[in-house]
């Protein structure tokens, strides 16, 4: 899309995924880099290619459309893959991920984005082992990190925590059953209290199981999803604004992920916000995907990732505000009070009822057809509110119809592209097993002729043989006739 000024965000439709036309150079496509906004900046750092770590520090601002490079003053970030990065207070941290470093334990960087320097911060406690793959969120004033894969490839399920006021590391120790070892899954913080782990994959599995840590018990949970049903994926995508979890990309090393996905954290509830087709740079895996305010509202950003190649274009979403279109109808305060007055108005017209063929005052009459009337006119606009929000209801449901619906003819469109390739392919089979009966026919008739070839072979040993005895007889009978017409000169002249 173009860039019609600094606000060309306000004119971005609902739940849908636009990719920004940049001015200028772009940063080097990747994956496995780790992504921060901050004041309208998007951060990007490292990642991987061609299975080459990068170090590169690149900025993108969501007003003026453009890249630039951070040279830092002082310090030098090393080339690092699978890592996380997080703001806090002046300073970007930067931490864990696989690089050539060969340190056992997790390291710590940060990087003044007033300054431009960098260096390590001096961690305590617990260290944890270095890793990664795994992840990282921010509770508080503290780091969870969860999982990942270490620098001997051994999978990792457990659960540290780094206090950011006196950087010293923690192991925290959990009950119930803990979540498969995994990386490259995600995680989200929901209520200031849950710990959300959503998919990733060990060494031969991709999962789409969901899992739940309680930080003030430590107790693990395995709660069910509702609605749409996950796929297994890993590489993934995901960031929260308020109960909403926005879910993007992911694969399992065969294809990525099309469909954007919206896990409501309170309920439970997985939708499909939105579908790509085809090898879209959105159906990846190891993309990043942050959350923006410009102008007071919130937008998603994604960048990068892998699909068969590597990816730098930018992706914007403009999610639609969800909290005020569902709101919890049974339990609102509104809700309640047009059920109440629905059974005042109901309880007042059967008193009412009961009590005119005893009463003669008309204006105890009219009083009580007055507040039924209220009671009423309270009851139709609390009717009327939920005839709203059950047609914006109904309206997101069609949306989601129509998703379903296109999955389906995407569904059916590649299963008639893959009907078309097995046809080819059988057809291929078809032909080389054909070739295969010839060759083998004719290596039966080399076979034949090898065999033929042996008894020939011992035919010419056969006729050697007989020529050398031949030989010898010609020799001897040579010599003998010398011997004899010598000895007959002899005498001749003798």
């Amino acid at each position: 899309m173009g860039s019609d000024g600094q606000n060309w965000y306000l004119d971005l439709t609902y739940d849908q995924w636009v990719p920004l036309s940049v001015s200028g150079p772009r940063p080097a496509a990747r994956y496995k880099h780790a992504a921060a906004t901050v004041d309208g900046k998007l951060y990007i750092i490292g990642g991987s290619r061609n299975g080459r770590y990068l170090s590169d520090i690149q900025v993108f601002d969501l007003k003026s459309l453009t890249w630039s490079t951070i040279k830092l003053n002082s310090g030098v970030l090393p080339a690092t893959s699978g890592h996380n990065m997080i703001m806090w207070e002046n300073k970007l941290l930067f931490l864990a991920g696989h690089s050539k470093d060969v340190s056992d334990t997790v390291t710590v960087w940060f990087i003044d984005l007033q300054s431009y320097e960098c260096g390590v911060i001096e961690t305590f406690g617990k260290l944890p082992v270095a890793r990664g793959g795994q992840s990282v969120t921010l509770f508080g004033s503290k780091l969870i990190m969860f999982g990942g894969e270490d620098r001997h490839r051994r999978l990792l399920n457990d659960v540290s925590v780094l206090d950011l006021e006196t950087m010293s590391w923690s192991t925290v120790e959990t009950t119930q059953t803990s979540p498969a070892p995994r990386f490259d899954h995600i995680a989200a913080l929901h209520g200031g209290r849950y710990l959300l782990i959503l998919g990733g994959c060990s060494h031969s599995i991709f999962f789409n199981d969901l899992h739940v840590l309680d930080l003030e018990t430590m107790e693990w949970s395995q709660p069910q999803l509702q609605g749409y049903l996950v796929s297994p994926r890993a590489g993934h995508a995901g960031v929260t604004l308020g109960d909403n979890w926005y879910i993007v990309g992911g694969g399992d090393n065969r294809s990525g992920v099309p469909e954007t996905l919206l896990l409501n954290m309170s309920k439970l509830v997985v939708s499909v916000l939105a579908t790509v087709k085809g090898r879209d740079p959105l159906a990846s895996e190891g993309l990043s995907v942050s959350s923006a305010s410009l102008d007071g509202e919130k937008f998603l950003v994604a960048f990068g990732g892998y699909n068969g190649k590597y990816n730098n274009e930018v992706y914007v979403m403009r999610p639609k505000p969800r909290d005020v279109l569902h709101p919890k109808i049974l339990q609102s305060p509104a809700a309640e009070a047009a059920a109440a007055s629905v059974r005042a108005a109901y309880a007042l017209t059967k008193r009412e009822k009961l009590d005119l063929p005893e009463r003669e005052d008309s204006n105890f009459k009219e009083v009580h057809v007055d507040s039924a009337q209220q009671n009423l006119s309270a009851e139709i606009s609390a009717l009327g509110e939920q005839k709203k929000v059950l047609e914006s209801s109904i309206a997101d449901v069609r949306a989601e119809n129509a998703n379903l619906r296109t999955n389906l003819d995407d569904f059916n469109a590649t299963h008639a592209d893959l009907s078309k390739e097995l046809q080819s392919v059988q057809g291929q089979l078809i032909s080389e097993r054909s070739r295969c009966a010839k060759l083998e026919a004719q290596i039966g008739e080399l076979q034949k002729m090898l065999e033929s070839m042996k008894s020939i072979e011992e035919e010419v040993q056969a006729l050697r043989r007989e020529k050398s005895e031949l030989e010898r007889d010609m020799e001897r009978a040579s010599s003998v006739q010398k011997q004899g017409s010598g000895g007959a000169w002899k005498w001749i002249t003798g």
